[in-house]
């Protein structure tokens, strides 16, 4: 860039003398002949000029560009990602504005009258920016694909894990729902209270038989033995039916002489039936 600075006075500098000539000239006119060459040159000087500082601003927006990608590198989600598509995006068309410039450079140089060593050293330290600001943005690109990649990939582990996690809670969703039916069951109890009349019209016992051949269950009251352990049989007399370990209960009178069946011993009263048949009187 120093380079290019430097040249670029270089041609001032020469526009100015070749000024300085021509107005020195001896005589009070000049010939239209060398004031038409003074007049090409600084065309071209102002040409070429213009065109130099054209490329050197194209230089100097892609490294402020190349300076916000890597600084949005440094940063996470969706705008500064965002941020460093839009800046390579700039970073391609204006090297490609470039390129175009260094050809027009190269055309006026091949036409102008100037030549010299120091001007074919401009256009090659020129030529070399560009090739490295090439291997730059292409090195960008390579690190936000990567970077892509990886996003990607990751954004996959994390979508597998949230339907491992989705997967693991349906089956303890269903484990559970087993688990619980299962719990139910094992303490659901069925009990009866009724008039031998009214036991054997169900089908409930038949003469000394309990529960024997096609009764009618809907005539039971389900319940659960964990929370119901207190049966108020509404009568002053009362017979179980069924047979049910004798240290699991009581069966005790209230106030007005009504029996109360209370069942001590949950587990061990329903051991050997779920059915709890009693006959009042």
């Amino acid at each position: 860039m120093k380079k290019l600075l430097f040249f670029a006075v270089c041609l001032t500098a020469l526009a100015a003398c070749t000024g300085n000539k021509v107005s020195d000239a001896p005589g009070a006119t000049m010939s239209d002949s060398l004031q038409r060459i003074v007049e090409q040159k600084e065309n071209e000087i102002n040409d070429i000029m213009g065109t130099l500082n054209d490329i050197n601003d194209g230089l100097r927006e892609i490294s402020e560009a190349e300076g916000r990608v890597t600084l949005a590198k440094a940063g996470e989600g969706a705008d500064s990602k965002q941020k460093i598509k839009e800046d390579i995006k700039f970073i391609q068309e204006r090297m490609s504005q470039n390129r175009e410039l260094l050809d027009k450079l190269r055309k006026q140089l091949r036409e102008s009258t100037f030549k010299g060593d120091q001007l074919k050293r401009t256009m090659e330290n020129l030529t070399r920016q560009l090739e490295q600001k090439d291997a730059e943005l292409q090195k960008m690109r390579e690190e936000l694909d990567k970077k892509d990649i990886h996003i990607s990939e990751l954004d996959e582990t994390i979508s597998n894990l949230n339907t491992d996690v989705s997967n693991l809670k349906t089956d303890n969703a269903q484990k559970n729902s087993t688990i619980n039916n299962q719990d139910r069951q094992l303490n659901t109890a069925w009990f009866v209270y009724g008039t031998k009349k009214e036991l054997k019209e169900q089908g409930i016992i038949d003469g000394r038989r309990v529960l024997r051949g096609n009764f009618n269950k809907s005539y039971f009251t389900k319940i659960d033995i964990r929370v119901q352990k207190e049966i108020k049989l509404y009568s002053n007399k009362a017979e179980m039916k069924t047979s049910h370990p004798s240290s699991s209960y009581v069966l005790e009178k209230d106030a007005k002489g009504q029996y109360i069946l209370r069942i001590t011993d949950p587990q061990t009263f329903w051991s050997t039936s779920k059915y709890l048949v009693i006959e009042v009187r």
